[in-house]
């Protein structure tokens, strides 16, 4: 059984991609700073959850470390959590704009570095990094939010360059707004107008990331490295 290491498992999108993937027969090993985990993740034989905050970048080696000594060696790894702290770049709390760029450009980069030794040894694995189409479309209040989703982009090109020859592979999955925690605090007119800028007249779902990233993971994407795959029901199309 393949070992598929989640972060933000606990979150709408990160519990979308663990179930599905428990679904397929991986097993998942869920980090988040919370210990809620959903009835559908905490009932399954092969959902293990390691309660950590990936803000504490120098713990991040001996969260991997206790996960291969425990699961043996990992095979994927989705870097999903992250923060969504907005405001305008001139009032924002110097703070907030650390944060924001601790766990959602930081803790993934650091995590990446360590997992990946295991999928160096064992020449194959599949990491995917979630993104966002504000990294590349903009968004008011989200530019801090936006810069670190555009360094993560970049960070996956090169190193699918340099990790490539040894049978792994980096992609971003990039969605569009869903109903999330993070966009629960947006009106419904904002919402609106997402939806009728979308060639469907919707928004995506969380269902349907988890589709792109499994797809991702599979031996089917085995050719596909260095990519970033947009799920915004064609907004940014």
């Amino acid at each position: 059984m393949q070992n598929v290491l989640v972060t933000g498992t606990t979150g709408d999108l990160g519990g979308s991609i663990a179930a599905l993937l428990l679904s397929e027969g991986y097993r998942v090993i869920g980090v988040a700073r919370r210990n809620q985990v959903a009835t559908q993740l905490e009932n399954h034989p092969n959902y293990n959850h390691k309660c950590f905050d990936l803000s504490d970048i120098k713990g991040i080696p001996n969260l991997v470390s206790e996960v291969v000594t425990d699961f043996g060696p990992i095979y994927g790894l989705v870097n999903n959590s992250a923060l969504g702290l907005d405001g305008v770049l001139p009032t924002m709390h110097a703070k907030d704009i650390q944060s924001l760029i601790t766990v959602n450009l930081n803790a993934p980069i650091e995590l990446t570095k360590y997992v990946i030794r295991s999928m160096l040894l064992a020449q194959q694995g599949r990491v995917v990094n979630i993104s966002s189409v504000v990294a590349r479309t903009g968004y008011k209040g989200l530019s801090v939010y936006a810069a670190t989703k555009s360094g993560l982009e970049g960070f996956s090109k090169s190193l699918a360059r340099e990790v490539g020859k040894r049978g792994i592979t980096v992609n971003n999955v990039a969605p569009g707004f869903m109903h999330t925690e993070m966009t629960a605090r947006m009106t419904e007119d904002q919402m609106n107008q997402i939806r009728r800028r979308t060639p469907l007249g919707r928004l995506v779902t969380c269902v349907e990331v988890a589709d792109t990233v499994a797809f991702l993971l599979s031996r089917k994407a085995s050719g596909i490295t260095g990519q970033t795959l947009t799920v915004d029901a064609g907004a940014s199309g």
